[in-house]
């Protein structure tokens, strides 16, 4: 073998010998910078919003929504027959990228005072309901993560969202001797469970509940955002 064919062989060696250690160093780089990207994600927080909308034919008190609902609002109005909403409650929650979150609450009446109610008295799909016939409510997701979608953009995905309420229903009247007839409740339960992904920040239509004869029903609207 020539001295020139030794010199070749020996600088092809060096090359692949450089290329090589050069391609391990980029690999690593790139296994670090996911790695450090991966846990940047875990450390991240999302403020989620929970809106509970009653849609009904019914007068309203205080129709006002919030401004952040004005899309929604839009996509209801033309989806769906319904003359009023209101705005029942808003569910504010923190939650860690990759978490869960369960959330157990007893409250009011999911509607407001119907016209011909009793004084102190809150009627609720064709029944009265006061403070002693409360609601029991559940929300729960069983994972939030960011994720990308299939076009590449950015999501937050919840997993095993879940909302439920127990809401009591007038089934009957008691009827004492020298006293008013006092309205018998049973407690139906009404729920929704379902997978949904969101744009950061942009508040989505989870779904719908009717709530008892009356034709009212309750909607859930999901928004979810990095904390700052």
């Amino acid at each position: 073998m020539t001295l020139r064919k030794i010199f070749a062989t020996m600088l092809f060696a060096c090359l692949l010998s450089i290329l090589g250690v050069s391609s391990q160093q980029v690999l690593a780089q790139s296994s670090d910078q996911a790695s450090q990207t991966e846990r940047k994600d875990d450390e991240t927080n999302l403020d989620t919003q929970l809106y509970l909308l009653i849609a009904t034919n019914q007068a309203v008190d205080d129709a006002k929504l919030p401004a952040a609902l004005d899309p929604v609002m839009k996509q209801l109005r033309a989806a769906l027959p319904f003359k009023n909403y209101r705005l029942a409650a808003t569910l504010i929650n923190r939650v860690n990228n990759g978490g869960s979150l369960n959330l157990k609450w007893v409250g009011g009446p999911l509607r407001g005072p119907q016209p011909g109610s009793p004084a102190g008295v809150v009627d609720l799909a064709t029944g009265a309901v006061s403070a002693s016939t409360p609601s029991f409510n559940e929300f729960r997701v069983n994972r939030v993560k960011i994720s990308r979608d299939a076009e590449g953009q950015q999501v937050v995905r919840m997993e095993g969202f879940g909302f439920g309420a127990r809401i009591p229903i007038q089934t009957a009247s008691a009827v004492a001797s020298n006293a008013p007839a006092a309205p018998i409740f049973n407690y139906e339960p009404t729920g929704l469970n379902t997978d949904i992904s969101m744009r950061e920040g942009e508040p989505v239509v989870v779904g719908t509940l009717n709530v008892g004869p009356s034709g009212d029903a309750i909607i859930l609207v999901m928004s979810a955002r990095r904390t700052k």
